[in-house]
């Protein structure tokens, strides 16, 4: 799904002090890689009252990376107070890592991202989530599909771990599992759960905060990108695992996430030009087409509710169309 960025919508964000954020910053006595090695990474990771950034730190310390390749680890922490600071530099002193913690504050993660992209020194740039962890062979991956294909952005693949009690239907699915979308070709919108980008390419962006607290700060940011001519490229085997939650192992989950993702791309599609009556009507159509689906095939768990889950994404571009406000899903403690 498509993805716009910051000064598409006239709003721009330079530092997190911009908006009234105290940017504050940690530095660990380990040494920053050196930036003279193209394929350098920082590696950026948003979080936000999450105790699992622990364990994606630990992952990172056991990648296996390419001769010469460093890695420094930037995490921006997105509450109103400094909640994430004592667990990450822990984790960073335990695994000897090379990092910094930032407190960009608040709950709001395009402010968080944004932080991230201010204290990048590296030619490249990876964004990952604090609910992941990296397989070991995972920059590797991503680094190597960069060299082949010249690429400024470099996608990866998300697995979607399933608990062992969880219905049998949702891993059938795998609703929770995220790839690039190609839409004639190309690749469409994109994502900041597994990225890796060239710094110089994306140096004067930032992501839009009017979308911090809903979602879709990367389909837009990604977008632009595309608009602008950025070449990207897919990584399939350049994967990390996200766990999937007991609140998130569920079908009104997924239907709201399927909405909200279609109040954004609904308002792309109206950024790009598209009259409103227009957007509404197609989407409005394959809502009906959907729900159709989830009838005919009721007999089947999986299809019916992938259906229904297609039928919501919808009814969000129909909602976006009408002007209604995008659901904020950011910034609660089940965020």
């Amino acid at each position: 799904m498509p993805n716009l960025s910051g000064n598409r919508c006239g709003i721009r964000v330079n530092h997190a002090r911009a908006h009234g954020a105290s940017l504050a910053v940690s530095h660990p006595m380990v040494q920053s890689p050196k930036a003279e090695n193209p394929q350098n990474v920082d590696v950026c990771v948003c979080t936000f009252r999450r105790d699992s950034v622990s364990d994606l730190i630990a992952s990172l310390a056991r990648l296996d990376l390419p001769a010469g390749v460093a890695i420094r680890v930037v995490v921006a922490d997105n509450d109103e107070t400094p909640s994430a600071r004592d667990r990450v530099e822990a984790a960073f002193a335990r695994h000897g890592m090379s990092g910094i913690y930032l407190h960009a504050p608040a709950r709001n993660i395009s402010i968080a991202r944004n932080a991230c992209l201010d204290a990048a020194t590296a030619p490249l740039v990876a964004f990952v989530d604090d609910d992941e962890t990296v397989r070991p062979d995972w920059l590797a991956r991503l680094l190597a599909r960069h060299a082949e294909t010249g690429a400024a952005v470099v996608f990866g693949r998300v697995a979607a771990v399933y608990p062992k009690n969880a219905p049998a239907w949702l891993s059938r699915a795998d609703l929770h599992s995220t790839q690039v979308q190609f839409r004639n070709g190309a690749i469409d919108g994109g994502y900041t759960c597994n990225v890796l980008m060239r710094r110089d390419v994306v140096a004067a962006d930032r992501f839009n905060p009017a979308f911090g607290r809903t979602g879709g700060e990367d389909t837009t940011f990604f977008t632009e990108l595309q608009r602008r001519g950025a070449a990207m490229a897919y990584a399939h085997d350049a994967v990390v695992e996200e766990p999937v939650t007991a609140s998130r192992a569920s079908l009104k989950w997924l239907t709201t996430r399927a909405f909200r993702s279609g109040q954004t791309y609904g308002l792309l599609r109206i950024h790009k030009g598209e009259g409103r009556t227009k957007v509404a009507a197609v989407s409005l159509a394959k809502v009906a087409v959907f729900l159709a689906a989830v009838v005919l095939q009721i007999w089947s768990p999986v299809r019916w509710r992938k259906a229904a889950v297609r039928a919501h994404l919808h009814a969000g571009v129909i909602a976006a169309a009408m002007g209604k406000a995008p659901l904020e899903l950011y910034g609660a403690a089940h965020a």
